[in-house]
């Protein structure tokens, strides 16, 4: 998702929640993102799982514009897709749970939220917030929109 305020335009990212994230911030932020199951609809999953992380559901399910796809350190490829749009104020993500144990070997299961933190960032502060290997979205981004 971005926006556009005074000429410029800002992008949503997102922060992983969990206890490894918990003090990490800039090169820790991501787009919303998934996993697409073998024949699933890229952009429709794309969609499905922005609702998931950040919690909300946007308007139109049009508009969206495909930003191509990069190759993440652990060997991942991640699709990714651009539309306009905002978040209502105030605005808190609900997003979806994972379990695991906590503390280490503890054998105690604790929940965290999927993603615990969604912002808006100019393109200058997304950079540095950004995960290195997912800049070349927002490289791409306003080539798109000019």
């Amino acid at each position: 998702m971005f926006r556009r305020r005074n000429n410029e335009f800002e992008v949503l990212l997102v922060h992983p929640g969990g206890p490894f994230f918990a003090r990490k911030d800039d090169g820790a932020w991501t787009i919303p993102k998934g996993e697409a199951a073998p024949g699933e609809d890229l952009l429709t999953r794309a969609q499905i799982e922005f609702e998931e992380e950040v919690g909300f559901h946007p308007e139109s399910s049009r508009g969206w514009i495909e930003l191509g796809s990069i190759k993440q350190k652990g060997g991942k490829t991640v699709h990714a897709w651009a539309f306009e749009g905002d978040l209502p104020e105030p605005f808190e993500p609900k997003s979806n749970l994972f379990e695991m144990e906590w503390p280490p070997r503890s054998g105690k299961r604790k929940q965290f939220p999927e993603v615990d933190q969604a912002l808006f960032f100019s393109e200058d502060v997304a950079r540095r917030k950004i995960k290195p290997t997912q800049v070349p979205f927002l490289d791409r981004l306003p080539a798109v929109l000019s």
